[in-house]
C-alpha cells in the first residue's frame, strides 16, 4: 500500500512538472517520464525491498531535478504554477498556519460568495511560561483545488461588500487583518454593488482602518487583488505573480485580436516577461517589502515546512507593523528585523507584541501607511519641471500653509472674538466718521448738487435698448466660445436613434456648433472634445494650469510604448492623459484634474497618478472644490505593468484625506469611463454624475464575455443604468453642466471649503 501510495506521487509530480512546463521540450522532464517510466515496467518482477530502494533513488532523482528545473522557469511557468489545482489554496493556510478559526460568512458554496473566504482565526504564543491567544482576522480569495463553485478565486462584488464588512469588524475590534490574494481579477459584472464601485468602497475604506493590515500575495490580477491589498506590510510568494492585467489579456490588447481569436503561446510569453509581474521585480520596483521564497517549482499542501515560515513571516510582519507605531518597542523591534537573531533560530513567536493599538498609535498607523503608499512609484514618470519652477512652487505651497493656517485654522478657532473686537472697533470708527461727514452733508445741499444727470442717463437707457427676457438668458456659458472641429464639416449627421426615435438629420455646423452635440429630437449627446468643457464650463480666462511638466513614460521599457507616448503627445500637445488646472465657476475657485481620452485612451499611469494626486493635496491646502473630470478612460495603462495599477491605492488614499479634511470631492463622467480609475479613485466619490451618453463601467462587453461567458445587453453600462444601480447620482446635459456644477458647488460638500 505504502508503494502504491508513493507511486502515485511521483506520477502526480511528474504530470505537474508537465502541466507547468506545458508543450516545452525538456530533457530534465523527459529523463524523469523515462525513469519512472523504466519502473513501471520492471515493477511487477521485483520484491518489496528493491522495489522501495528503486523508489528512493527516484524521489531522490525527482527532487534533484525539480531544484534544476526550478532556475529554468521563466513568468509565464510562475503563472501556470499559481494556477495549478496543486497549488496551496487559503483553506490549506488556515489549517497549517493559524492555531484555531471559524469560517464567517457561509461555508463552501453554501456562501454568498464561495470565491472569499473570512475566518476568525486565532495565534496561540508562548512566551515566558504564559499563553497568549491573539485574535486576527483572515480574508483571502479561495481558488480550492479545482473546485468550480471557487470560481477560480475571481470575486464577484457582494463577495468583496462581504471582506469589506469584515474587515470593520476586525476595526471594531481592534485586531490585526490578515489577507491572502488568490485571484486572477474580479467577476466584472454591474449588479448591485457592482464591481467597480465595489472595489472602490473596499480601497477607500482600507485606507482608513486603524488596524493593522498584512497581506500575501500568491496571485495578485488587477483591481480583484487592490480590493484587499491595501496594506502596511505586503509579502510575495515567490512563484507568485501581481499585475496589471493577465499575460493573456496583455497579448490580446498587444495582438490587438479581435473576438474569437486567441493569442500565440509566443505572444503570451513575451507579455508575461515584458509586464515584470514576478516577486523579484515587483521587490525590485517596491511594491512588496519582503519575498516569501517557497520549495523548487512552488508551494503544494504537503509542504508543510513552508505553512511554518508563512506563520513566522506572518506573525513577525504584525509584530513590526503594530511596534512601529508603539511607543514602547526598542529591544523588540530591534529583535524582530535582526538578521543574527533569525540565524540563531530565534521564532517571532519568543516574543510577545500586544497587537491592540491605542488611539494615537491608530492614528500613526493611518498616517504612516499613507506615507508610505504615496512614495511608491516616484521614479516611474518624467518630471521636466526647471529648478526655478520647482523653488517657486515650494515657496508656494510654504505661502499657503501659512496663509491657510491663518485664514482656517487660527482664525476660525478665534472667531468669535476677532469678529466681536472688530464690531466694537467698527462701532467706534462710524461715531467718529459721523461727527466729521456731518459738515460736509450740509455743504453739499447747499451746493444743490445732485446727479439727476445719471439718473436720467439710466431710464433713458432702460427706456431704449432691448432687455433680457429672463435674468440670465443673454448669458451663454461663461461668455467665451469654441467652434468644434467637427461644425467645420460640411455633412449631415444621422442620430443613433433615428430609427427609434424618428431623429431628422442634422447640418454639423448646427449639431456641433449650437446644439453643443446634442440631438435636438432625442437629446442624444455626441462626442465632444475636451477643449468644449474649458471654454464653456469655466470663467473665462480664469484657467491656471499647474504639474504641467509631469509627462509619461515607460517604466518597464515596454516595446513600442516609447512610439505610443510620442505620437499621442504629437497630437494632443499634452505630455500625459491627465491635466490639472485651478479655474473658477462663477467666480467660485475650484481644483480640477481632467482624463482625456485622446492621449492614449485616457489611461491612468504613474504621470496621471502623480497629477492627480497632487492636485487633490492643492485643494486640500487651498480648501477648493476638487472635481475630477473624465473625458474618457480606458483604464490603467498596462505597458506600465504595476506602476500603473498602483495608482489606484494611491490616489484614493489622497481623495481620502482630502474628503476628510472637509473637502467636496465631484467626479463627472462623459464618453466612456472603464476599470480601474472607476474601481478606486473615481468610485469612490460620494458625488458622481455623468453626461448623457455616458458609459460607466467595470469591463467592457468582450472581456465580460470572454471571462464569464455572460452576454450582456447593448445598454448594460449606459448612464441611465449606472443611475438606476446608484453607481451616479444624477445624469446631466451637456449644456447644463456650468449650471449643474455651480449649483453643486453650492450645496453639497464637507466643512472646509471656504466659500459656504
Amino acid at each position: 500500500m505504502d508503494i502504491e501510495k508513493r507511486i502515485q506521487g511521483l506520477r502526480d509530480r511528474l504530470q505537474y512538472i508537465q502541466d507547468i512546463f506545458g508543450a516545452k521540450e525538456n530533457a530534465n522532464i523527459q529523463l524523469l517520464q523515462s525513469k519512472l517510466n523504466d519502473f513501471l515496467e520492471r515493477e511487477q518482477t521485483a520484491s518489496q525491498s528493491e522495489k522501495s530502494k528503486q523508489l528512493s533513488a527516484l524521489e531522490d532523482l525527482f527532487e534533484f531535478l525539480e531544484r534544476k528545473l526550478e532556475r529554468d522557469l521563466t513568468p509565464m511557468d510562475k503563472v501556470r504554477i499559481v494556477r495549478h489545482p496543486q497549488r496551496i489554496c487559503l483553506k490549506d493556510i488556515l489549517e497549517n498556519v493559524y492555531d484555531n478559526y471559524t469560517e464567517l460568512g457561509g461555508q463552501d458554496e453554501y456562501n454568498i460568495d464561495p470565491s472569499m473566504i473570512i475566518a476568525r482565526a486565532y495565534i496561540t504564543r508562548r512566551v515566558g511560561g504564559k499563553v497568549y491567544n491573539q485574535p486576527v482576522m483572515v480574508i483571502g480569495q479561495e481558488k480550492g483545488h479545482g473546485q468550480e463553485f471557487r470560481n477560480g478565486g475571481s470575486v464577484k462584488p457582494w463577495g468583496n461588500a462581504k471582506a469589506l464588512h469584515y474587515m470593520k469588524v476586525a476595526e471594531t475590534e481592534n485586531i490585526p487583518i490578515h489577507t491572502y490574494v488568490f485571484t486572477p481579477g474580479a467577476f466584472p459584472i454591474e449588479d448591485n454593488p457592482g464591481a467597480a464601485q465595489q472595489i472602490a468602497r473596499n480601497l477607500y475604506e482600507m485606507a482608513g482602518l486603524t488596524v493593522p493590515v498584512i497581506t500575501c500575495i500568491s496571485e495578485g490580477g488587477s483591481g480583484g487583488a487592490e480590493a484587499i491589498a491595501l496594506a502596511d506590510h505586503r509579502m510575495m510568494f515567490s512563484h507568485g505573480y501581481y499585475s496589471v492585467i493577465s499575460p493573456e489579456g496583455a497579448a490580446a490588447i498587444e495582438g490587438r485580436l479581435r473576438s474569437g481569436e486567441r493569442a500565440t503561446p509566443e505572444l503570451i510569453e513575451s507579455c508575461a516577461r515584458k509586464l515584470k509581474m514576478t516577486a523579484e521585480d515587483n521587490r525590485v520596483m517596491g511594491y512588496v517589502d519582503q519575498i516569501l521564497g517557497e520549495p523548487a517549482l512552488g508551494a503544494r499542501p504537503n509542504h508543510y515546512d513552508f505553512f511554518k515560515l508563512l506563520r513566522q513571516e506572518v506573525i513577525r510582519a504584525t509584530d513590526s507593523v503594530v511596534l512601529n507605531v508603539k511607543g514602547w518597542r526598542f529591544f523588540r523591534a530591534m529583535t524582530l528585523s535582526s538578521r543574527r537573531a533569525r540565524k540563531k533560530g530565534k521564532s517571532a513567536e519568543d516574543i510577545y507584541v500586544r497587537w491592540s493599538l491605542s488611539s494615537r498609535a491608530k492614528e500613526r498607523l493611518v498616517w504612516r501607511r499613507y506615507q508610505r503608499f504615496r512614495r511608491m512609484s516616484l521614479k516611474a514618470y518624467m518630471d521636466v519641471t526647471p529648478f526655478s519652477e520647482r523653488a517657486n512652487n515650494v515657496l508656494g505651497e510654504l505661502w499657503w500653509d501659512i496663509y491657510s493656517f491663518f485664514k482656517y485654522d487660527f482664525m476660525r478657532k478665534h472667531q468669535k472674538k476677532i469678529s466681536g473686537v472688530m464690531e466694537e472697533i467698527g462701532g467706534e470708527i462710524q461715531v467718529v466718521k459721523d461727527k466729521f461727514s456731518a459738515p460736509l452733508e450740509w455743504m453739499r445741499k447747499l451746493a444743490g448738487a445732485g446727479s439727476t444727470e445719471a439718473v436720467v442717463t439710466e431710464t433713458e437707457k432702460s427706456l431704449t435698448e432691448l432687455s433680457c427676457w429672463d435674468e440670465g438668458s443673454c448669458e451663454l456659458g461663461n461668455g467665451s466660445y469654441y467652434v468644434s472641429p467637427q461644425a467645420r464639416e460640411d455633412r449631415a449627421v444621422t442620430c443613433p436613434n433615428a430609427a427609434t426615435h424618428g431623429c431628422v438629420d442634422l447640418w454639423a455646423p448646427d449639431l456641433f456648433g449650437d446644439f453643443a452635440g446634442v440631438c435636438s429630437t432625442c437629446g442624444h449627446h455626441f462626442r465632444m472634445e475636451y477643449q468644449w468643457y474649458l471654454h464653456n464650463v469655466f470663467d473665462q480666462e480664469s484657467i491656471y494650469e499647474f504639474s504641467r511638466n509631469i509627462e509619461s513614460g515607460n517604466p518597464l521599457s515596454f516595446d513600442g510604448l516609447d512610439a505610443k507616448l510620442e505620437q499621442a503627445k504629437a497630437k494632443t500637445g499634452k505630455k500625459c492623459a491627465c491635466t490639472t488646472f485651478e479655474a473658477r465657476i462663477h467666480g467660485v475657485n475650484c481644483v480640477v484634474a481632467m482624463l482625456m481620452a485622446d492621449f492614449r485612451g485616457g489611461s491612468v499611469g504613474a504621470a496621471e497618478g502623480e497629477k492627480f494626486i497632487r492636485a487633490a493635496e492643492r485643494a486640500r491646502k487651498k480648501h477648493y472644490p476638487f472635481i475630477a473630470y473624465v473625458h474618457g478612460t480606458a483604464g490603467i495603462r498596462i505597458q506600465e505593468g504595476v506602476n500603473g495599477v498602483i495608482q489606484m491605492p494611491r490616489c484614493t488614499m489622497a481623495v481620502r484625506r482630502y474628503i476628510e479634511a472637509g473637502g467636496l470631492y465631484l467626479v463627472l463622467y462623459d464618453t466612456n469611463s472603464y476599470a480601474g480609475p472607476v474601481a478606486s479613485f473615481l468610485g469612490c466619490s460620494p458625488y458622481q454624475f455623468a453626461v448623457r451618453s455616458a458609459n460607466i463601467g467595470f469591463a467592457g462587453r468582450g472581456v465580460i464575455k470572454e471571462t464569464t461567458g455572460l452576454d450582456i445587453p447593448p445598454n448594460y453600462h449606459d448612464v441611465h443604468q449606472a443611475l438606476s444601480r446608484g453607481h451616479v447620482q444624477g445624469i446631466w446635459d451637456r449644456r447644463e453642466i456650468r449650471k449643474n456644477l455651480h449649483q453643486a458647488l453650492l450645496t453639497m460638500g464637507g466643512r472646509n471649503l471656504y466659500y459656504r
